[in-house]
């Protein structure tokens, strides 16, 4: 299928910068075939109008549990241990498989309604997520949540290789290895799931030094900080994404930019929780990665990458008192390119360029938060909010178009999330 963006403005690669520009962009099958110039031969089945519209690369949520979707407003204002352990493990034990389903589907809606085309999610089933990504039309990287010793982890690895071959029919998932924190592995289990990655070829994304308890009970278990530990025990020795990095020194920075570890930052969650803030001024000046995530919408409450792209330009502003520590073009090459990088993606996602995969969001500039036009990077960052995202294209396809997702049944989804709810009693909980 061909689909032309005529004569719609864009915000595209220029060197290492991003630049808005005027072009017209060329789609067939599932890719972005040419930017501006028509190619030979080009057939358009539908051609979109660029007049008031902004084009986009889909934004990439590098760090979320799309399972938790249902449990938004159910534990809140609790400290770290307490959420994690009092209040969400609890009702975790009480998931069935579709459960996990739903509430994917629930966190696919929210972020293709608020221009996310491709997400990083931490899961305890597979396979009933990977089905609502096969539905929806959505990119995604899946990590099979894995905690355990190394002598036993209740067959989570085995898992993992048998969701790979599920899905080795849909080139929009990918997989890495998902150990899922330093309080909840051994230092040894550390060690087994890096050997099973290089064995696998594929990468980790992990929990780390995200609160002051964890921080306190690995030093004490082990006599370091848990960048450390995870160095130690060889995550960094393939690709590695790292959540949260909230409590880090010097000396764990220069580890993660020494391994090139990506770095997810999630904002509203670490502020929700009480975690405190990354030190993202400093990562960046050392080198390291640094991309966006959402966590899940049990501790963000939401699932919208505009919202964490404004706390991201503002909270490092505030926190360091000056107001060019974290410019707006950094924080939508975080949520887009810099995502895409820490997936091992960039050469698919995450830019607007001839060759790439169309993941593409587009915008209506008549709305009042974008109103006037006259600097859209930094509206994006300081003013959008997602509301004004329209039509989604994912892998060439059209997914939601004038604010309705095509690929899922939205009225069927939310009535099923609120039948879980009430078969939880989370109706009716006042945590």
């Amino acid at each position: 299928m061909g689909i032309l963006l005529k004569n719609i403005k864009a915000i595209v690669p220029e060197g290492t910068d991003i630049a808005v520009k005027e072009t017209s962009i060329y789609i067939e099958n599932d890719k972005i075939v040419s930017m501006d110039k028509e190619p030979e031969g080009f057939k358009a089945d539908k051609v979109i109008d660029g007049k008031d519209k902004l084009a986009i690369p889909g934004l990439i949520n590098a760090h979320t549990h799309s399972y938790m979707a249902f449990m938004r407003n159910v534990a809140d204002d609790l400290s770290f241990m307490d959420w994690l352990f009092g209040a969400i493990d609890p009702i975790e034990q009480q998931m069935t498989d579709e459960d996990t389903y739903w509430g994917a589907c629930l966190a696919i809606i929210e972020m293709m309604k608020s221009g996310t085309t491709c997400f990083n999610d931490m899961m305890m089933n597979i396979k009933h997520t990977t089905k609502a990504i096969k539905e929806s039309g959505m990119r995604a990287v899946m990590c099979r949540g894995l905690v355990g010793s190394a002598e036993d982890d209740g067959g989570r690895i085995d898992q993992t290789y048998e969701e790979m071959e599920f899905c080795k029919d849909c080139d929009r998932i990918t997989f890495k290895f998902g150990p899922h924190a330093p309080y909840t592995c051994t230092d040894r289990y550390f060690r087994r799931v890096s050997d099973e990655a290089k064995k696998a070829g594929i990468g980790i994304h992990v929990h780390l030094s995200e609160s002051l308890s964890e921080i306190d009970t690995i030093k004490k278990d082990y006599g370091c900080s848990p960048i450390e530990m995870a160095d130690k025990n060889g995550l960094f020795d393939v690709p590695c994404i790292a959540a949260h990095c909230v409590q880090v020194d010097d000396h764990d920075m220069d580890i993660l930019a020494k391994k090139g570890v990506s770095v997810v930052s999630n904002p509203a969650s670490n502020m929700k929780l009480g975690n405190g803030f990354a030190p993202i001024p400093e990562m960046l000046e050392k080198g390291i990665n640094v991309c966006i995530g959402t966590d899940g919408a049990a501790s963000n409450n939401s699932l919208n990458l505009f919202h964490e792209m404004s706390l991201m330009a503002l909270i490092h502003k505030g926190s360091h008192k000056t107001p060019v520590c974290v410019g707006a073009k950094d924080v939508f090459k975080m949520a887009t390119i810099n995502g895409a990088k820490a997936l091992g993606l960039d050469d698919v996602t995450g830019s607007l360029e001839a060759g790439k995969k169309a993941d593409i969001a587009i915008l209506n500039l008549k709305t009042p938060s974008l109103m006037p036009n006259n600097n859209l990077i930094a509206g994006l960052s300081y003013s959008a909010n997602g509301s004004e995202v329209e039509t989604v294209i994912i892998d060439g396809k059209i997914t939601m178009e004038d604010r309705k997702v095509l690929t899922l049944d939205e009225d069927l989804v939310y009535s099923k999330v609120n039948d879980i709810i009430k078969r939880m009693g989370l109706d009716k909980k006042d945590y």
